[in-house]
Parts: C-alpha cells; structure tokens; sequence
C-alpha cells in the first residue's frame, strides 16, 4: 500500500543498558601448522644469515647493502595461514617493533590468510632472531609469546616490502598508458604514499628522503599531506616519464626501491558524469521559504549557483578557489547532484526541500579533481572547515553527499586512505557519508549472442538473462570504486529505475534496453561485496533506464553501457547552452543514485521534525545520522523476480549452497531496492517505529514493540523487520578495523507471532559485518496475539575484537510491523503511544 505522510513513524525508547549475557565462546579453528622440518628448511636460511651478519658486524650496517635481507628500518611482510590470534597484542612485547597493517588477503587454499607488516630496529630484529632460534629448537616460546609460536609455525612467507610490492600490477598498467607517446622529460603527477610512523619525527625524516629521492629522479613535489587520524602520509609528485618507466619496471634503482615508500599510484581520476540532450527548464512555481540552515552538505563540482532551480536552494562555500577556473558550461557534475537532492528526477517533480544544501567544490575546472592537491587531503580540509574548529562553516550538517569516485582505485579488499577518512570524520563528528558505488562503463561481451540482430531480436527474458550472466563472467572486473568500501558511510548502487515519459522511451531506440521488465541494477554498476565481506552496495537507488550500445560482434556481442538520454535518463539542472539560460539535461549513474539517496534522508528528517518537533531536533547529531542510517536502509528488500533469475543462473547448487547463493545475490543487490516514500511514512497496514540509544562496552538495551491485535488469528502475509546503524570508531591498518560491533537478538516471540527469517535477504554472517544489521521475519499463519502484546527486540554490542574501546557508541533502529491489506494496523498500533508533541519550526 502507499505511503500516507498523515501516518507518521513512531518513536520507542530503549531500556537502561545492562550487562550482556556471556555468549558461548566462539570454536575459533586453528590452522594446521607446517611441520618444524619443514619451517626450519623454508626460513632458517634467512634467519641463519641475519645471524652471521650481525655477529661480525653488531651495528648492522651491513645488511642496508642487500635490499633482500632482514635488516633495521625495514618493512618485513610476515605471511600466515589462517587467522593468528592476538599476534597485533605479542608485536607490543618486543621493544621496538611498529605494526604497520595487518591485511586480509583475498581467499586462497587457506581459509582467512593474513599479512603482517612490521617495522623493526636493529634491537627488534635480534629479539625476532632470538625467538625464531629458541621456536625452532624446542618447539615453544617464553609465556606472552605464544603468538610468535603460532606465526612461526604457520608462516608461508617471509620477505622484505619491496618493488613489487609498491607498484601493483594495476597501477603500472595505469602508468604505462598514461605515458604512451610521451617523451622522457614530460612530467607526470604520481601519488607516493609513505609507510606512516607514528613518531613525528620519525615520518618527517622519511619524508625528507623520499622528497630527495624524487629530485633525484628529476621530479618535484607538488604537494604532501599527513593525517594521523587515518595513518595517512603521502606526497603528491610530478615525476620524469624516464623516470616513471623505471618505476613500471620495478628498478631496484628507482622510486620503486626506496624504502620509506609504501605505494606509488597514478594520480586519483573523478568519475565523470553526462548531462545530456539540453532542454528548456520550465520556471520554478512558487516555494515556500528555505531554511539557512543546512543538514545535507554536497561534496562535487562548482555548482551553476544562479541557475532558476538552484539560486534559492544552494550555499555555496569555495573553500579551494575552484570556482574561478571552473568554466560555467563545464559546471555539470555539480549543477546535476545539487538538482537531484534539491528538487528529484525532474521527469516527476517533486517538492524542493526545505533547507538550502551546503556546497564546497572539490573538483575545479573541466569537473576534476584539482591537479595540485591529493584528493584525501582535499576531503579531510573541506569537512574540518565544514563542522571542525571554533566556528564551523555549517554546525547543522549532519548528511554528506560524495558522488564521487577514484576511477583509478577499484576495491580489491585493501580498505584505500579515502575511505578510511571518511569512516573516521563519520565517527568524529557524526556524519552520514552517502558515496556512489561507481560507474564501470568499459565494453564487455555478450556470449548469449553473436549478432546484434540477435541481441536486439531476443525476448527480454533471453536478453536479461545474458546480460546477466555476461556480467557474472566478468565480475572481477566491475569492483567498487574507491571510496565506496567506507565502513561507517552507505554505499549506493544504481537501479534500473526512471520515470522517462513512454513517448520519451521511444527516442532511445537507438540502443538496446537490457532489462526490460526487470527491476535490477543497472549494466554499469559496480558491484559487491566490500571490506571484509560486508554487504555492498547498502541499497540501489534510480540511477535511470540504463541503455546497451553494441559496439561490435563475433563470437560474442560486444557492448558497453550507453549514455543517458531523453529517453534513459534522469531529468536534473544543467549549464547554460545557447539560447537556453536555465537548462535542463538528462544524466544516470550511481553518481545520481547516491543523489537521490541523499535527497530520501533529508525527507526523512523532515518528516520527523514535522511529526516531532523539538523532540527530534534536540537529539544528537550524531543520534540523528545514526537513525537516518538505519531508516535508509530498512525498507530495502531484493526484487523479488531478479534475485530469483540470479540464483536461477549463478547458482551454486546443492546441499549448503544458500549462503553462496546469497553472496551472488547481496553482490548486485546489497540490501535491495524501495520507493522512497517507503522510507519516509507509514501506511495503514504497515507501522514504523524508530528509537535510538547508546551502548557502552558488552551492553544489551531492550526495546519493546508493541503488537497491534489485528496481526492474529489471520492465516495472511505478514512480518516483521528490523535495522540498527551506528557509526564505529576504526583502527587503520589492523585486522579489527571495525572496532565495534553490534546486532539484534533473535526475538524470543517469534513462534506466537507465526514468523521466521525470511529466505530474501543476506544471512546472519553477510549482514553481521559492516554497520548495518538488518533482519526480516515473515509468515503466513495465524499469529496468536493478545490485547496489549509486545515483542522484545535485544541490541546488544558484542565484545570489542580488538583493544577494548570504552567509547559510548550511539545506534539508530527502525522496526516495521506490515500485514498487506489490514487497514487496522497503523491505527491500532497508534493509540497505545502518547499524543504527539508539539511541532517546531526549524532553526
């Protein structure tokens, strides 16, 4: 049933938290280690040599000529296999030794392997020598270091950080292209990022040598930036292409050998975004006054400020300088993303909001990036001046839009510095970061077909169907977009969703539509799952019909995702063409989505300032961003008919494949889908509740949800669901980067209530690894309810993986109760709470 804005979402407050009850401890399996023979034949040779060399020469210095060996001041990479419990806390035993990341690997023959990078001195290096020694002779370790035992015993490589490992295979690639056709003296910009030392002193001395390294090779720093919050050091460089060449090479003699550098990349790429076939923008109607104080901040592009849709409703803060540069026709990016979250697809217009968006751009002429400043840096300033310091440019905002993405990093398990920053300025100031999952707008083929007569001739069925599986075989290619892994923030994927007028549809017949009837995510969305394994993206928003072109054809149809249009696309503000001042344009992507996830917050705010007044504004910003979080995500569920066709074509069968089934499913679809009225209101057979809290360490609040009598006694759909957020503090660079988590109980109600986990939607250990947990339970048989029923949902905070945090963590938690077609239900649910407050106007 529809949404009904008279029906507002209703507020539940949470118990006093106590102490959870100990769980059952957790059978963590140990890896087989490797035979002590085997070991000692493997390593014993380095380690034979470390001790030769420092028995004739006691300082060291020696080893330094050798860029192979063990040796001090050096990045040592330990590789295990399977999880080595509490080795970060055995690395605090041995003066010295500096843990730089621990890093989950992608999945192999062992389950979980596991890196760990260390920084020892001379002093650390003998205590390692010495341990491996007295391991290897009896086989054990002084009390404190048994871990040290675990990770000799299990040890499959031990070696120096070096070339290869600071040019990965992408990045050359990447480099090699960039320099095509480039004489030796041409300059290109390279990102360095150093290994981060948590002494001052100790980092800016390494910055020091990598600076003069880079003048050695004929280059110059352009820029450089330190964030200790995140373990984030890095320079900004424009290098030598003869130079780079050697870098591609991996030369022990280059940029490649020196030791204070962790990685070296090409410089970050924004995403871009078409706004096509112009049109005339019909005058705004009259609007209500608009609110100076803004809640939703927009990281892009220099907007068209004074375009007629955007004058009243922008305030634009040009922290960089960029708009100066940035031509007014080229202002796309950020003219289209503030037109969304203001105003919505203008295919089907919408109320504006109600508070002006808060703009600082961070791309400048030609929508990109500013070629002389490390993009990270660049986010990180614009947010402190945003809501850090004495006198934050905009106090109110708690909602962040980044349409953006680095085309040059595709997640692939290592969580990059942008991401970590914004789960770290999420955390810190309470901010909802909503980010794109990106665009893959490369060619792919088609093996369903081999002509394009065929792909056009096919019934949609057979075209989806190829599509996806198409897809499917190229899915390692199609990875999320830096920084869309972020843990605190929520991922948008782009749906194959617009309200394109069926006489507009027709002007797309150029290329082919590929999901026809089938409400999925588009072709060019990225796809899942993210750090850790969580699920990603969070939810698909309309991000417009997106149209194939074939682009040619063999053994297979080659196709690549073909731009938006009048008749594919989503309707948004665009610069000014000639004889046009107030242009509008066509535009898709998950750029738009996350757009219009933006604009879906904002409403839900609203909403709950309207229904609740002061009562709502009084809470928390963070209390607040928190439980936008989790009414964002809540109504998501995965269209039904397009989940079914992925696990009807991806498989895998058998007996226990379900969670392999779902990991198929969760990657195009996150969450799911919604209508974004959904999120906003209830409706006379579906009630809302929301309540948000705070949880301290291994605590457990109850929240008691009342059940309205007409969900019994009738053999009829119905469920009910359940969604918590909360914003994690981090630890960059360790395994436990999520440092807190949380989760709803399995409610002891749920027989009297004729429910169970629904079979749609991730399961316990999908959902159970980002900061969202979300569960559903439904049933068609008679519930047994009572007058007066509730039902008694748990949150709890499970114990800290890693060092304890006392930090008092603030959650959000939306709960829906929905019987389709029981018009009873809101009403009744309704008046067992309290009249509502009075109403107050915003500040």
């Amino acid at each position: 049933m529809a949404s009904d804005p008279t029906k507002p979402m209703l507020r539940l407050r949470p118990s006093a938290p106590v102490q959870r009850q100990p769980g059952r401890q957790a059978n963590i399996q140990r890896p087989e280690p490797f035979p002590r023979q085997r070991q000692d034949q493997e390593f014993n040779p380095k380690f034979t040599r470390l001790a030769q060399v420092l028995q004739r020469d006691p300082t060291g210095l020696s080893l330094r000529a050798d860029p192979t060996s063990l040796a001090p001041e050096r990045l040592l990479v330990f590789e295990v296999k399977g999880d080595v419990a509490n080795f970060a806390r055995a690395v605090n035993r041995v003066p010295g030794l500096e843990l730089i990341e621990e890093e989950e690997l992608p999945s192999d023959e062992d389950k979980a392997p596991f890196a760990y990078l260390l920084v020892p001195d001379l002093v650390a290096l003998r205590q390692i020598l010495s341990l491996w020694q007295t391991w290897l002779s009896t086989g054990a370790l002084p009390d404190g270091y048994a871990p040290w035992r675990d990770v000799f015993a299990c040890l499959r490589d031990l070696r120096v950080w070096g070339p290869a490992d600071r040019v990965q295979p992408l990045d050359a690639e990447i480099l090699q292209e960039e320099i095509e056709g480039r004489t030796d003296d041409e300059l290109v910009p390279l990102e360095l990022e150093l290994i981060y030392r948590a002494a001052a002193g100790v980092g800016a001395a390494a910055e020091t040598a990598v600076i003069h390294a880079i003048a050695q090779a004929g280059g110059s720093l352009i820029h450089r930036a330190r964030i200790d919050d995140i373990a984030y050091h890095a320079i900004l460089a424009q290098i030598p292409v003869a130079s780079i060449r050697m870098v591609i090479d991996r030369a022990p003699k280059s940029l490649a050998g020196v030791e204070p550098i962790m990685h070296i990349r090409p410089q970050s790429v924004v995403t871009g975004i078409e706004a096509n076939d112009s049109v005339g923008s019909s005058a705004p109607a009259a609007e209500p006054p608009v609110s100076t104080a803004s809640i939703l901040a927009l990281l892009d592009g220099v907007p068209v400020a004074g375009h007629p849709l955007l004058r009243r409703h922008l305030n634009v803060e040009d922290h960089f300088g960029l708009e100066p540069d940035a031509l007014v026709a080229q202002r796309v990016h950020g003219s289209a993303m503030a037109s969304l979250i203001v105003h919505g697809d203008r295919n089907r217009p919408e109320p504006p909001l109600p508070r002006q968006i808060h703009c600082i751009p961070v791309m400048g002429n030609n929508d990109r990036f500013p070629p002389d400043r490390l993009i990270v840096d660049l986010i990180y300033q614009a947010v402190l001046q945003m809501r850090g310091g004495k006198q934050p440019s905009a106090p109110w905002v708690i909602i962040v839009n980044i349409s953006l993405g680095n085309l040059r990093r595709p997640f692939h398990g290592q969580l990059s510095p942008w991401a970590r920053l914004l789960d770290r300025l999420a955390y810190r100031f309470g901010l909802l970061f909503l980010v794109s999952a990106g665009n893959v707008t490369g060619s792919f083929p088609v093996s369903a077909f081999n002509t394009r007569i065929a792909f056009e001739d096919a019934t949609p069925g057979a075209r989806a169907e190829g599509i996806i599986n198409a897809i499917a075989a190229v899915v390692g290619d199609r990875r999320l977009l830096s920084p869309s892994e972020t843990v605190n923030g929520l991922t948008i994927g782009g749906r194959n969703l617009d309200w394109v007028s069926q006489a507009d549809r027709a002007s797309a017949r150029v290329n082919v539509n590929p999901f026809t009837d089938l409400d999925t995510a588009n072709p060019s969305s990225a796809l899942g799952p993210g750090f850790a394994n969580s699920v990603k993206p969070d939810i698909l928003m309309p991000a417009a019909r997106e149209h194939l072109r074939v682009i040619g054809s063999g053994s297979s149809v080659i196709v690549s995702p073909a731009g938006a249009a009048r008749g594919a696309g989503l309707k948004a503000a665009a610069p000014p063409r000639p004889g046009i001042e107030g242009a509008e344009a066509f535009t898709n992507g998950t750029s738009a989505a996350t757009a219009l996830a933006s604009r879906t917050a904002h409403r839900i705010h609203d909403a709950l300032e309207a229904a609740y007044g002061q009562e709502f504004l009084q809470l928390s910003g963070t209390h607040r961003a928190v439980l936008l979080k989790a009414l964002l995500v809540h109504p998501a569920r995965w269209p039904q008919e397009a989940a079914a066709l992925v696990k009807r074509l991806l498989g895998p069968f058998g007996k226990g494949q379900a969670p392999r089934q779902k990991d198929n499913i969760r990657r195009f679809f996150g969450y799911g889908v919604y209508d974004a009225d959904d999120a906003v209101a209830c409706a006379a057979d579906r009630a809302t509740f929301w309540c948000v809290g705070d949880l301290g360490r291994e605590r457990v609040v109850d929240v008691v949800v009342p059940i309205p009598v007409a969900m019994g006694a009738q053999a009829r759909p119905h469920s009910i669901s359940a969604t918590l957020a909360w914003f994690t503090p981090v630890l960059p660079g360790r395994k436990s980067y999520r440092s807190v988590r949380m989760k709803i109980l399995e409610p002891d109600e749920l027989d009297r209530l004729a429910v169970a986990g629904h079979g749609g939607q991730p399961d316990l250990n999908q959902t159970n690894r980002g900061t969202v947990f979300t569960r559903q339970w439904s049933g068609d048989r008679a519930a047994v309810v009572t007058e007066g029923m509730t039902i008694t949902l748990k949150v709890q905070r499970d114990p800290d993986p890693a060092a304890p945090i006392d930090d008092v963590v603030p959650f959000g938690l939306a709960v829906s109760l929905e019987m389709p077609g029981e018009l009873r239900l809101y009403d009744q649910v309704r008046t067992r709470f309290q009249p509502r407050p009075p109403q107050r106007a915003m500040p």
